[in-house]
């Protein structure tokens, strides 16, 4: 899937929007049911040494207690860099991080595999 600069930026809207409601529904709709999500706060506060999560199961439960944990977790969108099938969010994060997200799509255009990145603690 060729992305463009429109769509990409269209997608990462939406998912910032998504994330500063606090809408889970709306934010798991951009993944796929069997995605991967490999983030530091998993190692942190999911206790899975690896990082990484798969499914919508258990990362929705895991950004569910995130959620709760940040009742005023608010993201701003920063920049949008563009590849064939993947684009990376550049935002500031909850906790005052800095934040790169690199989401991976399917033909459907809905993620099946994403990368957080953060600014060092």
């Amino acid at each position: 899937m060729m992305l463009t600069k429109a769509w990409a930026m269209d997608f990462a809207r939406d998912w910032i929007e998504s994330w500063n409601a606090h809408d889970l529904d709306r934010i798991l709709a951009h993944y796929t049911d069997h995605f991967e999500m490999t983030s530091p706060y998993i190692v942190k506060f999911a206790g899975e040494a690896a990082g990484t999560l798969r499914g919508q199961d258990a990362v929705g439960a895991y950004w569910k207690t995130a959620l709760e944990r940040i009742p005023d977790l608010h993201f701003e969108l920063i920049e949008v860099f563009v590849s064939v099938n993947s684009l990376t969010i550049l935002y500031k994060a909850a906790l005052g991080r800095t934040a790169t997200e690199v989401f991976f799509f399917n033909e459907q255009g809905r993620v099946y595999k994403a990368v957080a990145h953060y600014d060092a603690e």
